[in-house]
C-alpha cells in the first residue's frame, strides 16, 4: 500500500509538472472571433394578416441570418421550446424582457431577441397611367411589413434596444391574386414584395444585434476543475482557440432590484486566469495559469 501512494505521489507531481510546463510553453494567443450566442423567440403576430404562422417565420427567417453571418451561435428552436416548456412558459405568445432574460440564463446565452409584428400584407390597388388624356388602366401593388423588436442583456434583464423596423415594397402592373404567404417555401417567399419587405426587416434587425453585441460581454463556465486542469462549457462553435486566455471569476450572491424585479447582475471576485489547451465539440480544456479554488459555475471571461 505504502508503494501503492508513493506511485501516486509521483504520477500526480508529474502530472503538475507537466502542466505547469504547458501553461509556459503554449503561445497566448489573442481573443478574437468569439462567438456570443443568442436566443430568438418567435415574434407575436399582431397585424390583420390571420392565416399562417407570421411571427414563427419570421423568427426563422431571422435564426437563418444570424447563423449565415457566422458571428453568433444561435440556439436551436428545439432546445429553446424545450427550456420554455421545462419552465412553463408558451414557445408561442407574448414574451416579456424578465421570462426572455430567465430563458436565455437556462439557455447560457447573451443575448435574447423577441417582438411582435405590427404590420404584415398587402394591397392592391387600381391606378391610371399614361400621356395626356390617354389612361390606361393598371394596379400598384404595395407590400408592407413592420416589427417591433426587443433586444435584452440575458445577464441584467435591461432592453438594451426597441426599435420599430418597417420596410415597403411596390409595383405597378397588371392585376394578381394576392397570395397566401407560405414560409416554408423560402425561395418563392422571397420572390413576392412582402417576401421581400420581409427579408429587408429581418437584415435591419441583424445589423441592430451587431450594434448592441458590443455592450455584452461574452462569458463562460467552468464545469469542473480536476489535476490542474479546467474544463469549461464552450466549445468549437463558441470560437475559443488553443492559447487564448480567459480570467475567472466567481460570481457574488445575485442583486434584485426590489422595485422591477429586474437582476442587476452580482459582485464578482476574481479568482485567476487560465489558459486554453485543447478544444473539443462542445467544450474546451485549460490550464490554471494564476489563482485557485476553481469550482464548478464559476465564470470565464475576455481581459
Amino acid at each position: 500500500m505504502a508503494i501503492k501512494r508513493i506511485l501516486t505521489g509521483v504520477l500526480l507531481v508529474a502530472f503538475i509538472l507537466v502542466a505547469a510546463g504547458l501553461a509556459q510553453e503554449i503561445e497566448e494567443k489573442p481573443l478574437t472571433g468569439l462567438k456570443k450566442r443568442v436566443a430568438v423567440f418567435n415574434f407575436e403576430n399582431k397585424s390583420d394578416y390571420g392565416r399562417g404562422n407570421v411571427g414563427e417565420g419570421m423568427a426563422d427567417m431571422l435564426t437563418t441570418e444570424l447563423v449565415k453571418s457566422g458571428s453568433y451561435r444561435v440556439i436551436e428552436r428545439a432546445e429553446l421550446q424545450s427550456v420554455m416548456q421545462e419552465l412553463k412558459l408558451g414557445l408561442t405568445g407574448m414574451v416579456t424582457s424578465n421570462t426572455a432574460a430567465q430563458v436565455g440564463k437556462q439557455l447560457g446565452v447573451e443575448l435574447a431577441v423577441f417582438g411582435s409584428v405590427t404590420e404584415f400584407g398587402q394591397k392592391e390597388e387600381s391606378k391610371g397611367i399614361g400621356f395626356g388624356k390617354r389612361k390606361f388602366g393598371a394596379n400598384q401593388i404595395k407590400a408592407r411589413v413592420a416589427i417591433d423588436v426587443r433586444i435584452v442583456n440575458v445577464e441584467t434583464g435591461e432592453i438594451l434596444a426597441a426599435d420599430n423596423v418597417a420596410k415597403e415594397e411596390s409595383q405597378t402592373g397588371i392585376s394578381v391574386k394576392i397570395p397566401d404567404f407560405n414560409f416554408q417555401n423560402q425561395a418563392e417567399f422571397d420572390k413576392t414584395l412582402v417576401g421581400k419587405a420581409t427579408r429587408a426587416c429581418v437584415q435591419e434587425i441583424v445589423g441592430k444585434i451587431d450594434a448592441q453585441m458590443g455592450r455584452v460581454p461574452w462569458y463562460g463556465k467552468i464545469i469542473k476543475e480536476s489535476g490542474g486542469i479546467v474544463y469549461i462549457n464552450r466549445g468549437i462553435n463558441s470560437g475559443l482557440q488553443v492559447g487564448n486566455v480567459l480570467e475567472a471569476y466567481s460570481p457574488g450572491e445575485e442583486l434584485i432590484d426590489p422595485e422591477t424585479g429586474i437582476s442587476l447582475g452580482s459582485e464578482e471576485s476574481k479568482i485567476g486566469r487560465v489558459q486554453i489547451i485543447d478544444v473539443q465539440q462542445k467544450f474546451s480544456k485549460a490550464i490554471i495559469k494564476q489563482g485557485a479554488g476553481f469550482k464548478p459555475g464559476d465564470l470565464v471571461k475576455e481581459y
